[in-house]
């Protein structure tokens, strides 16, 4: 295989120590920075996956987490456990208030359907066999359908190994491919969650602020057979027994620190093209933020007086409340500042040398010019199927998933739509499983409502024909209108009920097209129209691709010329990243951040209710300076949560925080509000992440929640 172009992107002059998700493949690049910064360990250990500490680090499909002792005990965030500990409480038990703790394996409950533990054991470059001779020749849904079969063929040859769950994930635009192979652990258990009001203290009026006080952290366990091979859930499954797990830090962290943060980010969206900002915040973001406050303000009204169905939506009101803030924070930070302007003259300047040398200008120039107008044809799109998305309900959602699924069930395995394979079948059964705790009808047909209406307003030329006809959409509906069609289409459904939805996984296209339930036959009318849809995105998304890559090596080669590194976006993948402990000058009111806050800020926060709730017995052992050996010996108190100068996003949550030795040191959780626009424009005066101090989590199990067998099992004690 020929060289890789992320090889060939940092042989030069690198980005600053503070900026940058790198590969891990990729460290031995940065080790001067490294080395610079404070790490005391051979750069080189981090880019083995199977061993100290990259053998640690694991991935909750969507969190991050990391192995802490050697009977598979997993550390996490708070707010990562938060759907599991809702899940398991009732209004008559109510975990997310009170926490919990399990003292002994048999008292661990099981995780919220669907959980998982993905453990990395390999990331192979394969490039030349996704995008190969012949798959570079096609264009548009050719050129999908060829990339789909060739990943298909790789994961299928990877996940001949049972109990591993393999994907290929794309890099800078579907410029490089890799495959990513992962021990997935399906047996998943919840052992200790502190209160809501230390885990979760502060809410949402602190979400994204600092200073911060909250603990967010929380532990599951991983279960596997008795031989050690991946299972469902079984009362006989044993803890698994990971080769490598983090070990605690025994010094606390100070101001200027090295620390480094090994966790799965998201998505970043640092090149883009400057047609994709101004479309994400001149109108995808302000739409998002407005539909995610509607959403809360609905869920609200519909469970004020049902604890239980307040209990079903903790999990997804969690969620949206975080990107909405987050959303408007980075909203915030875009307005009046020159990031659209300086998007728009770097990419003048990347044009401008390409057009520059005729070489570059015959490789990159019409795949540029190209790239802008397929983006904003998809940009088109996505604003007329806005309200779509909201607007169906979720067991339709569900309908229309079993039935695909019945369809490409009459199909070889290997020639199945990439999600409806055998392999996906478990996460389909888990994910229908979670609609028992997680849906109520009523608060979901207020939901759609509301939605429904904004979608039903729109000229009909804008909305989909097969789904108008479906539920019954016709032009001048009122909203009186448009209720009494929802409501006759909840009534002629059974798929509220569990064993219904569960049959349905088996049955065949003919039975479904029989079926007299009012959502199995939405889902069968909107198919055709749904695979033409897919058909169409297909063959705009693989115009794209091709472009889109081009474009991205264009830039690489660019600013290669500059002396700049290209790290890749983040896309959910395993990356690094490293800086400092550091506080900050916070301009907007003149005030300076400093780099750590204690327990003392929590007794100044705590109301006794709400968002501030502390436990009472937390306060008193405050008061009492009960603190033994957690005590910061400058602070003279417990630290809570403190910055650093990580460059994390959404997904990093749940990551380990190591000290310049690899030791656990605490876990990131949040960044500041003002800084989370570097998911799209890294601003390194700004950008701090924020963790919780190992010491505060330590203090709390000890003293509050007397978490000793935890303590003992992680040599805490």
């Amino acid at each position: 295989m020929k060289k890789s172009l992320i090889a060939l992107a940092i042989l030069s002059n690198f980005a600053h120590a503070d900026e940058g998700m790198w590969m891990p493949q990729q460290l031995p690049q940065v080790a001067k920075e490294l080395k610079a910064a404070g790490l005391k360990l051979d750069p080189s250990t981090l880019t083995k996956l199977t061993e100290f500490p990259m053998g640690a680090i694991v991935s909750l499909g969507g969190c991050s987490a990391s192995f802490v002792s050697p009977q598979g005990l997993v550390a996490t965030n708070h707010h990562c456990v938060y759907n599991s500990v809702a899940v398991n409480s009732t209004k008559e038990n109510d975990l997310l208030a009170n926490g919990f703790l399990a003292k002994t394996f048999a008292e661990e409950l099981p995780a919220a359907p669907g959980s998982r533990i993905f453990v990395t054991s390999a990331v192979t470059n394969v490039s030349d066999k996704i995008i190969s001779t012949d798959v570079a020749k096609l264009q548009g849904k050719a050129r999908i359908d060829a990339i789909e079969k060739n990943q298909k063929k790789l994961v299928a040859e990877c996940e001949k190994e049972a109990g591993y769950r393999c994907t290929v994930s794309s890099y800078y635009g579907g410029l490089e491919f890799y495959l990513i192979k992962q021990l997935e652990i399906r047996d998943v258990r919840l052992v200790h969650a502190p209160p809501a009001g230390v885990g979760k203290f502060g809410g949402d009026t602190d979400n994204w602020m600092w200073p911060r006080h909250t603990g967010d952290y929380g532990f599951y366990r991983a279960y596997v057979s008795k031989d050690g091979k991946a299972a469902d859930f079984s009362k006989d499954n044993v803890p698994y027994q990971p080769k490598h797990v983090l070990k605690l830090a025994k010094d606390g962290l100070k101001e200027g620190d090295f620390v480094m943060a090994l966790g799965y980010p998201g998505r970043t969206n640092r090149h883009r093209l400057p047609s994709e900002v101004a479309f994400t915040f001149d109108w995808n973001y302000p739409a998002f933020v407005k539909a995610s406050g509607e959403t809360l303000a609905i869920i609200a009204r519909e469970t004020k007086d049902n604890k239980d169905t307040a209990l079903k939506y903790a999990g997804q009101v969690a969620g949206v409340n975080n990107y909405y803030k987050n959303r408007q924070g980075m909203l915030d930070s875009y307005a009046g500042s020159d990031f659209l302007a300086r998007k728009t003259a770097e990419h003048e300047a990347l044009k401008t040398w390409v057009n520059a040398n005729p070489a570059r200008k015959a490789e990159f120039a019409a795949d540029i010019e190209q790239v802008e107008k397929l983006i904003a044809e998809r940009d088109a799109d996505t604003k007329r199927d806005f309200f779509l998305g909201y607007s169906q309900p979720r067991l339709l959602n569900t309908a229309r998933t079993l039935y695909r699924l019945a369809n490409e069930s009459t199909k070889p395995d290997a020639e199945r739509k990439s999600g409806y394979q055998t392999r996906d079948l478990p996460r389909m059964e888990s994910s229908i499983n979670a609609v028992e705790r997680t849906y109520d009808e009523k608060v979901d047909k207020a939901l759609v409502l509301n939605s429904l209406t904004k979608y039903a307003a729109q000229p009909a030329a804008q909305r989909r024909a097969s789904f108008d006809a479906a539920i019954g959409i016709k032009d001048g509906m009122s909203q009186a209108d448009l209720a009494a069609a929802l409501d006759k289409l909840y009534a002629d459904s059974k798929l509220g009920d569990k064993a219904e939805r569960a049959a349905w996984l088996k049955r065949t296209p003919a039975e479904f097209q029989a079926s007299k339930d009012s959502f199995i036959q939405a889902a069968v009318a909107m198919y055709p129209d749904a695979l033409k849809n897919e058909a169409e995105d297909e063959e705009l998304g693989g115009k794209i691709q091709q472009s889109y890559a081009n474009y991205m090596k264009a830039k690489i080669a660019y600013m290669k010329s500059k002396g700049q590194a290209v790290y890749p976006d983040a896309n959910s993948t395993l990356r690094v990243t490293f800086g400092r402990v550091a506080g900050r000058d916070h301009g907007a009111d003149g005030t300076t951040w400093t780099a750590f806050t204690t327990v003392n800020g929590v007794v100044a926060k705590a109301t006794g209710e709400g968002e501030f709730n502390a436990p009472a017995k937390q306060l008193a052992a405050i008061k009492a300076k009960e603190f033994g050996k957690y005590v910061d010996p400058k602070l003279k108190t417990v630290p809570v949560d403190y910055l650093a100068t990580l460059d994390i996003t959404g997904g990093n949550s749940g990551s380990a925080a190591l000290n310049s030795k690899g030791e656990f040191i605490g876990l990131a959780f949040d960044g500041t509000l003002d800084s989370i626009i570097s998911d799209w424009d890294y601003n390194k005066a700004n950008t701090r992440s924020i963790q919780v101090d190992l010491r505060y989590m330590l203090w709390n199990m000890k003293y509050i929640d007397h978490a000793d067998n935890l303590l003992k099992e992680m040599g805490a004690e």
